[in-house]
């Protein structure tokens, strides 16, 4: 007797079309130059909204975000990026500081209820706080990412900037550290350079 398999049964998981897979993955690209369409607080509120939810160890969500919006901000920021990145980040309408929270762990009684000494653990040890935090920002980062594409904006990340002096600016307390710049906008006059190879599956995976 075959099994008929309701895929609508609570607790199954469907994929995504074609299309969202391309938004986000396959014909998703690196933007260089952005149009002077401006991008609303509304959408940048949606990015968030949206890589929030994805996983963290512990649910530790250690990354923070500074949306640069105006021209006075974006001039700072841009007097910190490399060579190369001044021009992108000064025509960008948005531009995302990702920065780790290196005090995290004061929010883990509401991070995780169940467990809320685990706080007490990352505050004690300084090694284990600060793997913690940089891999789990680091995911988050990539999150954020793929909620730029899935909100319909294009994202042009960028680790090219002096982090001592853009911390020293932006976050002079000590407590936030810069991770990782992200333009954000819609795509600009020839925003994309040519697709780059990728490894086959072949090369990158095994099986056991």
């Amino acid at each position: 007797m075959t099994e008929t398999v309701d895929h609508r049964a609570p607790g199954r998981l469907e994929p995504v079309d074609e299309q969202a897979l391309a938004t986000l993955f396959t014909s998703a690209r690196t933007a260089n130059t952005f149009a002077s369409t401006p991008v609303s607080d509304r959408h940048l509120v949606d990015i968030w909204e949206l890589a929030r939810w994805a996983p963290t160890g512990a649910n530790t969500q250690p990354l923070r975000v500074v949306f640069v919006r105006t021209e006075s901000g974006r001039e700072r920021l841009a007097a910190h990026m490399n060579e190369g990145n001044k021009a992108k980040t000064a025509s960008a309408p948005a531009v995302a500081i990702l920065a780790v929270d290196s005090r995290f762990h004061d929010h883990m009684s509401t991070l995780l209820p169940f467990k809320p000494e685990l706080g007490q653990l990352y505050a004690t040890n300084e090694a284990v706080r600060a793997s913690t935090a940089q891999l789990n920002a680091t995911l988050q980062a990539g999150y954020f990412i793929l909620a730029v594409r899935a909100c319909g904006l294009a994202a042009g990340p960028m680790s090219g900037f002096d982090a001592e002096a853009l911390d020293a600016d932006f976050f002079p307390d000590g407590q936030w550290r810069s991770l990782l710049v992200v333009n954000i906008g819609y795509p600009g006059q020839d925003p994309w350079f040519g697709r780059l190879p990728r490894l086959e599956h072949t090369q990158c995976l095994r099986w056991e």
